[in-house]
């Protein structure tokens, strides 16, 4: 289906937007403003407090502006000509002459890659995420813009998207599922030619489902969302998409063969024809089946079909843990697939056997299928390859297991959705060439942060961290003008916060294994190093845990109380209901990003990438990216203890060490200029070394030349053979 035939359902978006001014149409529902600030610049201009109401939601905003103000700006010269300026940007990326992607390939238009995950994390307007699963999978498909690659999204589209977070008087957590209000976020209904929903039927359930779609336009790459609330559905079937993870275990089966074989349909249906397919996690990997049923009535047998897709299948884990990857019983299994596999001549025992996990017999592991079934497995970060390929092992029994075929790809983020504007856009332009963000995972680019004057820098993040206190201060003070909060919620969520102060930020989904209450240890040690007269230091806690995991909602009630207690002085904060805006505050303005899994737990993480690429050093164990991230001069290392008994106390003993030992000192040592040189070289090295090296410009070029080149050349080798019988000289020009 064409773009333009998509896009139909915003036509009738905003019908008192002037013509003078009708392109904000196009550029609204196009996420393209998000991490383009002349962008969100022109929205700012054209109505600054309703830019902030809306909670830089442009649509949002422009849904409730009236006609005059609209019609004032298509009569001010100076918005019009911001408005020129940025339309005439927005229509060259949309339609560039070259790309990256399309420099190195000879029919580029038919290399497309069908990207499928669970979750996205693109913007706050769209809480489509639960952590940074989503937050990299949004990153992704926004790098995949930028370099041309053509790829399409396919997920859910989760009307009560993941969590409102509400933390009661005594820190209990209160997880309120807020409905999304589709017409004001930067989502349309997918329209068939007759100007109708689009609607797609899978036969897979009975009785059959009828599943929507809704699109999200991420720059130049679309993502498509399935929607089964329609009311052609039977009540317990519309319910499937309406919530992220989900702990009933026959629901989530449910909503993986929807994502899987219901999105692998939608695609079909939309015309999207893809050559290879990406599965993110093993949520989506049913999408296997629905390609290989259709190379089979297509005229493949089983054995043909089912080696074409693995060849041209690419599968990423990102769980370090056997216990993490889903798994279902097989009665389960048989229940909602019995009628479907003999229309791929695919017997049940054989099915069964594909999602077999010898260390785990008796169910049926998503992981262990999508491994089996795709040529191109990886992880996601060097240590997480290597963890994965010993947790895999049994399903290549005659290989040692430095030979398992589990390769790896370390996790990037997408460096100017995550950069501070004024650091990226002002700083850095100035001192590192105006081009230096379309080849920033070149190093040469990063080595010139060492020019930028100490005072630059320090002053910039100073202005971060004030308006990152200022915010937190503002969510306390609205938190307590909406009544019923307690003076001691309001104290705990950071209203004492002193920008002075050297602070350290720890913010993530909380889980046993990511021991939020790792610095809570020995509190009177803490407190000493918190409450210091001269040296003064002070901790941000955010995030969410999950609504059925009662253990990491104790946890939060742990680090709440604290923040609480007015022992801690006000220099401990939990600020609640983390999501993507707060988090785009807390990496600019703390000073330090703290992170401690238990190892090798965690698989990569991205948060502390995020930090560093704004001159914020991290304090981690050596697990995930910073094994290979950390060299000693930017940011602080502890190995983490391996004994299970004393390992927390013994990390936390680490930690508190370090801060008062390196961190703390190195932090307060002022020059006659009160500028900490010492620190703001470890800022400046965490810039250099890590702003290459993660960034999702890496990672979307390691996917392509590692995988989906190759990928690519066995879809096309089969049409040729199709289409002209064999040629040996593949799409690359290798022969």
């Amino acid at each position: 289906m064409e773009l333009k035939q998509i896009m139909k359902g915003i036509n009738d978006k905003f019908p008192h937007l002037p013509e003078r001014i009708a392109g904000l149409r196009k550029l609204t529902y196009n996420l393209w403003w998000s991490w383009h600030p002349e962008g969100r610049e022109l929205f700012k201009l054209l109505h600054r407090q309703g830019w902030h109401l809306s909670g830089h939601n442009p649509v949002k905003m422009l849904n409730q502006m009236d006609a005059h103000m609209l019609k004032v700006a298509s009569n001010d010269t100076h918005f019009l000509r911001h408005y020129d300026s940025v339309m005439a940007r927005f229509e060259g990326y949309m339609e560039p002459e070259t790309s990256w992607f399309c420099a190195g390939s000879r029919e580029p238009e038919r290399c497309a890659i069908a990207y499928f995950s669970a979750e996205y994390g693109l913007h706050h307007a769209l809480p489509f995420y639960a952590g940074g699963l989503g937050f990299l999978a949004g990153d992704y498909l926004k790098e995949c813009s930028d370099l041309g690659i053509p790829l399409v999204g396919l997920g859910f589209m989760y009307p009560q998207g993941y969590l409102r977070q509400m933390v009661s008087a005594d820190g209990w957590q209160i997880g309120a599922c807020e409905m999304l209000d589709r017409e004001n976020a930067p989502i349309h209904k997918v329209l068939d030619g007759d100007g109708n929903p689009l609607s797609v039927k899978v036969p897979v359930m009975d009785p059959p489902l009828t599943l929507e779609v809704w699109m999200v336009q991420v720059g130049r790459t679309k993502l498509y969302l399935i929607d089964t609330s329609s009311e052609a559905n039977e009540s317990q079937n519309r319910i499937i998409s309406d919530r992220l993870y989900t702990g009933d275990r026959e629901m989530r089966l449910r909503q993986e063969i929807v994502l899987g074989i219901g999105g692998a349909r939608v695609l079909r249906a939309l015309g999207e024809d893809y050559s290879v397919l990406h599965l993110n996690e093993g949520h989506p990997a049913f999408a296997v089946l629905e390609r290989i049923r259709e190379k089979v009535e297509q005229g493949m047998n089983y054995s043909e079909a089912s080696e074409l897709v693995r060849n041209t299948t690419v599968f990423t884990t990102h769980t370090p843990v056997p216990a993490g990857h889903d798994a279902f019983a097989y009665p389960l299994l048989e229940k909602y697939l019995s009628s479907y596999l003999p229309t791929l001549d695919l017997s049940m025992e054989e099915f069964l056997r594909q999602g077999l996990n010898p260390d785990r017999p008796g169910e049926f592991n998503m992981t262990a299928f999508a491994l089996r079934n795709s040529a191109y497995r990886n992880a996601v970060s060097k240590k997480h390859g290597e963890v994965s390929r010993s947790m895999w092992q049994p399903l290549w029994p005659h290989l040692p297991v430095d030979e398992v075929p589990i390769d790896y790809v370390t996790n990037g983020i997408h460096v100017p959705t995550w950069i501070d504007r004024r650091l990226g856009y002002d700083i850095f332009s100035r001192y590192m060439g105006r081009t230096w963000l379309e080849e920033h995972d070149e190093s040469r680019i990063w080595e010139l942060v060492c020019e930028i004057p100490d005072e630059i820098i320090w002053n910039h993040h100073n202005a971060m961290k004030n308006m990152l206190i200022t915010k937190i201060k503002e969510r306390a003070r609205n938190k307590w003008l909406e009544g019923g909060a307690e003076p001691g919620q309001i104290m705990a969520s950071g209203v004492l916060l002193d920008p002075a102060a050297l602070t350290l930020g720890f913010a993530r989904r909380f889980a046993s294994y990511k021991r939020p209450t790792l610095l809570l240890q020995d509190m009177d040690r803490l407190r000493r190093i918190l409450n210091d007269p001269w040296r003064p230091v002070q901790i941000i806690f955010a995030g969410k845990a999950h609504g059925d995991d009662q253990q990491s909602k104790m946890l939060l009630q742990q680090v709440f109380n604290a923040a609480k207690d007015r022992v801690s002085g006000g220099r401990i904060a939990f600020v609640e209901d983390y999501d993507e805006l707060l988090a785009q505050y807390l990496v600019h303005g703390v000073d330090v990003w703290v992170n401690n899994p238990i190892p090798p737990m965690e698989a990569s993480g991205t948060s502390g990438m995020k930090a560093s690429v704004n001159g914020v050093p991290q304090l981690s164990v050596l697990d995930g990216w910073w094994i290979e991230g950390y060299n000693g001069k930017n940011g602080w290392a502890f190995s983490g203890a391996d004994d299970g008994l004393q390992r927390d106390a013994k990390d936390a003993a680490s930690i508190y060490t370090l801060l008062e030992k390196d961190i703390v000192p190195l932090y307060y040592n002022l020059g006659e200029d009160g500028i900490p040189h010492g620190w703001v070289t470890v800022m400046k090295e965490a810039i250099r070394m890590n702003g290459p090296n993660f960034s999702a410009t890496r990672m979307a070029k390691e996917y392509t030349d590692k995988f989906y080149r190759q990928a690519i050349d066995a879809a096309m080798m089969e049409r040729q053979k199709k289409e002209r019988g064999f040629v040996k000289q593949d799409l690359f020009g290798r022969f």
